[in-house]
């Protein structure tokens, strides 16, 4: 992705406009990257500056490319390859030594005469001589630590000029999001595929059902609970509303990458429209608006691209079943009148007791305000609230639906709060 540094974004009459590439305006620019993909395909050994800089050349007589948009070019195609890294210091040790060794020569001349001796190739000679390597070996990891001397290893690349360039447009859009204070999705379709991907990205979210739709029907059976018919009605509308990485936030950074990480798979999905409150430079509110109308291609990403670890790591310890709990990782959607809730997990007992979990990630005092709320709105159903340790404040009570977490859930809390929910559910059979 690109960083805020290579956002290219006009705000306009209080709208926020991305940069994008057009095909009637920018069709000259599919040769370009035809160019700057073979650049990399073909630079295979080279140090990632003498990429740029060729990179740079093919703009040289284009008036119409500002340097963002040329250095957003060169991120996505380092993006797309990989670099010589130097993760255990060798090149910090290397260089000491050879600095070490090299002082007793200085200077070094091209030419060398009675006052300056030392000419600088016999100089490299008797240095790898002493460390027991040829000079070009040294000469390449003597900088390997440092980004701008990385040379290219590996380039999987895009699959053609056109891609890469649609690949620039979405990238755009991601960038300019790191800005936002809120966004808000409104979907009539694909509801649940929408949720997945925000859950699976942390964001904090809330999901209404649009006004003018008919309360969804609660049925009771005998001996059975009464709750929300599940599901996503085929006609209703859904608003979810998203806090921005621009709000009152910890961890603003990472928050800002998953928000930006969501956007290429709500592009995949049907039947939705989002606007976004964007922070300017100026301190002050444009409007981001866009639609599937607005025909964004995506590159389709994966879910491992999500910071997906905690509910991963949960699914993995517990299992499908343990001591007859089901673990379903599809949520349900709970309706609640115009209130919608989609929990991470639901657990089902085999006597039939159901119980919802959701783990809270990235938080503010304000959302963990708001989950307590949908917990009481939503205090029919049998909800497990997680919530990270650290977003407790000193003296606060934990009371029997909440488990608290430093980095992972542990299940013994986790199925001590379950069987304490079908205890709970026997007693109110029996009562009623």
């Amino acid at each position: 992705m690109l960083t805020s540094e290579q956002s290219i974004v006009e705000y306009r009459a209080g709208r926020a406009i991305p940069d994008r590439l057009t095909q009637n305006t920018h069709r000259h620019y599919l040769e370009y990257a035809g160019k700057m993909l073979a650049i990399y395909r073909e630079g295979i050994g080279r140090q990632r500056r003498e990429l740029h800089r060729q990179v740079e050349a093919i703009f040289a007589d284009e008036p119409d490319c500002p340097i963002r948009r040329i250095e957003a070019f060169c991120k996505l195609l380092d993006d797309a390859g990989i670099f010589q890294a130097d993760t255990s210091g060798k090149a910090a040790k290397l260089r000491l030594d050879v600095f070490s060794k090299a002082a007793r020569l200085h200077p070094l001349v091209q030419a060398p005469d009675r006052l300056f001796e030392h000419e600088e190739g016999a100089a490299k000679s008797q240095l790898a001589e002493e460390l027991g390597a040829p000079w070009e070996m040294i000469e390449q990891g003597l900088y390997a630590d440092v980004i701008a001397y990385q040379r290219l290893e590996e380039f999987t690349g895009y699959p053609d000029a056109a891609a890469f360039l649609s690949r620039y447009n979405v990238a755009q859009l991601q960038a300019c999001l790191y800005r936002a204070e809120s966004l808000t999705v409104t979907a009539t379709r694909d509801l649940k595929t929408i949720v997945r991907y925000a859950k699976l990205a942390k964001l904090l979210h809330e999901i209404v059902r649009g006004t003018g739709v008919p309360p969804m029907t609660v049925k009771g059976i005998h001996g059975q609970d009464a709750r929300a018919t599940h599901g996503q009605d085929a006609h209703a509308t859904y608003r979810i509303t998203f806090t921005g990485p621009a709000s009152v936030l910890r961890e603003t950074r990472r928050y800002g990458v998953n928000f930006a990480r969501f956007l290429p798979a709500l592009l995949t999905c049907k039947g939705w429209k989002m606007e976004a409150i964007l922070r300017t430079p100026w301190k002050t509110a444009a409007k981001l608006t866009l639609s599937e109308a607005d025909r964004f291609t995506s590159h389709l990403p994966p879910p491992e691209e999500f910071d997906s670890s905690l509910e991963q790591s949960l699914a993995d310890k517990f299992g499908p079943v343990r001591d007859g709990w089901q673990l379903i990782r599809e949520g349900d959607i709970l309706h609640e009148h115009q209130k919608t809730f989609v929990p991470d997990f639901t657990f089902r007992h085999g006597d039939g007791t159901e119980v919802f979990l959701e783990i809270v990630g990235f938080w503010t005092p304000e959302y963990l305000a708001l989950k307590r709320e949908t917990l009481r709105q939503f205090r029919r159903h049998r909800i497990l609230l997680a919530v990270p340790e650290s977003s407790l404040r000193e003296g606060a009570s934990i009371t029997g639906h909440v488990l608290v977490y430093k980095t992972t859930l542990k299940l013994p809390p986790l199925l001590a709060a379950l069987e304490a929910a079908r205890a709970k559910r026997r007693h109110e059979l029996v009562d009623g």
